[in-house]
């Protein structure tokens, strides 16, 4: 039996048919999360209580999660971080180890139903290899992670304000410390919506309190957004998984960095920004914030402080014109961007609307920035953005 390159998971011809599997499931990829989870919950019903009554968004992170392990499957090291990552996230749903053969076996059920004659034993083989070494991973990440911290946090609501009618700033303070690192991000629930999760990212650094701030931005039929914003008071309590993502400054480089940041996308920079001055960076650091409206603009107030003690911190800021609002600050924001680089020389961060994300890329690439020095939302793909 061949054996996989030095530092592969899979053999060249595991990783095409993986791939070409994929392929022939994809225009299924709309009924195959209703297909996987009325089988692993018809097999396996003790694991219902573990997910929400709605599993709408269950369905979508399944897909997301599938598709980007497949993206992955030639790349070890990278398949490995976003792995141990989603081992460590599972925490919070109370997943066990003797879950994961219990999902393989309804996740394999699931791709051969609907790959149909495309679906071999060749094909199961490789899909095995794959998902068991995806699952160690995550397992391992679980198992690691559960020595040194909890799975959950308990969050009192100590501040709410509200910004404008549908934008709010939630500060809470945790049961027990909370380690974080400015520009990561956190799963929350609701006490409203249990067992439903939606990520925020904290808009401040560690603070000798331990309160963190979230930004949050009622968004139409969004259940969590829009308990947060108009139904939260001080007192309620969430909980908060374990701290995760890389869009965390590169201590170690003697680049500058440029940020760019739209909307509530200015949370994860404004906390980067943070932490750059809790680090003792000197080095020039560039920021890009678009806006929907100059209301938007009053969390600008305590960076623009930071510039006038911090000399390395330049801040410039565009309001959004009416054709650009869905891209957070629009063609300002880009033109700015571009007229002021290029950034051949520095790392970058993005955060905010997706599509102001990857045009922000495309300046980027454009200027001399690789793709493997722009950090971005993680919820937002920009692989295929080339400088063109």
């Amino acid at each position: 039996m061949e054996s996989p390159e030095p530092g592969q998971l899979l053999t060249a011809r595991e990783i095409d048919l993986v791939r070409a599997s994929v392929a022939a499931v994809e225009p299924y990829a709309a009924d195959l999360p209703r297909f996987f989870y009325a089988m692993l919950f018809d097999r396996y019903p003790q694991v219902r209580e573990l997910f929400p009554a709605q599993m709408d968004v269950q369905h979508d992170r399944l897909v997301r999660a599938l598709l980007l392990i497949v993206e992955l499957v030639d790349d070890p090291a990278n398949l490995v971080t976003f792995c141990g990552n989603l081992g460590r996230d599972h925490r919070k749903f109370g997943t066990l180890s003797a879950h994961y053969p219990a999902v393989g076996e309804c996740l394999l059920a699931t791709l051969e139903h609907f790959a149909g004659p495309a679906w071999t034993d060749e094909v199961a083989a490789a899909w095995t290899r794959a998902y068991n070494a995806a699952a160690r991973t995550m397992d391992q990440a679980a198992i690691d992670d559960a020595r040194h911290r909890p799975a959950v946090w308990q969050a009192r609501i100590v501040g709410h304000l509200r910004r404008s009618a549908d934008l709010a700033e939630i500060t809470v303070r945790t049961d027990q410390p909370y380690p974080f690192t400015g520009g990561q991000f956190v799963g929350m629930e609701t006490p409203w919506w249990p067992k439903i999760w939606r990520y925020y990212s904290p808009a401040n650094a560690a603070r000798p309190d331990g309160s963190i701030t979230f930004q949050v931005r009622a968004v139409t039929g969004g259940r969590i957004s829009n308990a947060l914003v108009r139904r939260a008071v001080v007192g309620d309590v969430l909980r908060l998984g374990a701290p995760l993502g890389d869009m965390v400054l590169d201590r170690g480089s003697q680049r500058g960095a440029v940020c760019v940041a739209g909307g509530t996308g200015l949370a994860p920079i404004r906390a980067l920004i943070e932490q750059a001055v809790l680090d003792g960076r000197q080095l020039p650091l560039d920021l890009f914030v678009g806006a929907r409206s100059f209301e938007e603009l009053y969390a600008l107030d305590d960076l623009y402080e930071l510039s006038r003690r911090h000399p390395w911190l330049t801040i410039r800021a565009a309001v959004a014109d009416e054709q650009s609002v869905g891209r957070g600050g629009g063609d300002q924001l880009l033109q700015a961007l571009a007229s002021c680089g290029p950034w051949p020389r520095h790392d970058a961060y993005l955060a905010g609307p997706g599509p102001m994300i990857v045009a922000a890329a495309r300046i980027l690439r454009r200027g001399g920035i690789p793709l493997e020095r722009i950090h971005h939302d993680p919820f937002v793909s920009i692989d295929l953005v080339d400088p063109s």
